[in-house]
């Protein structure tokens, strides 16, 4: 399985005081280690650089980023991105312009997302989107 993994595991992941307990963030730790394959995209690399403050924090992420493929829009991909979230609005689903984006990307690519965020559950109803644990897979309700 190919994985993007959103800003808020890697928030939870990369904070010293957080409690790795979450099962978003065991699931980017099984992936990095070789479980599956991980990819991110520059704006999941700059929500993550915009979260944390000093230079140790910032040579430790760019570190930890550099070595994942690195996923780059395009037109389409934003074009695509407004539809998503025009469709998810229509439906009463609040999916921000970087979610949307974020969601397009794995779409188009083939990519299951790993995120806490729960909005990008509803927003798979309404869209090809697949969020992490699949239904095969989620013992959680």
């Amino acid at each position: 399985m190919t994985l993007l993994v959103d800003t808020s595991v890697w928030a939870l992941a990369l904070r010293r005081d957080a409690a790795m307990s979450e099962p978003e963030v065991q699931q980017r730790k099984d992936a990095l280690l070789g479980a599956d394959v991980v990819v991110t995209t520059g704006l999941v690399l700059q929500e993550s650089l915009q979260g944390f403050s000093g230079p140790r924090d910032r040579a430790q992420i760019i570190e930890r980023f550099a070595a994942l493929p690195l996923l780059q829009p395009d037109r389409d991909d934003h074009v695509g991105a407004a539809e998503l979230r025009n469709t998810c609005r229509k439906a009463g689903i609040p999916v921000g312009t970087i979610d949307a984006l974020l969601a397009k990307l794995c779409i188009r690519h083939d990519l299951t997302l790993v995120s806490t965020d729960r909005d990008f559950k509803l927003a798979a109803k309404h869209c090809a989107l697949r969020v992490w644990p699949s239904k095969a897979t989620s013992r959680r309700k």
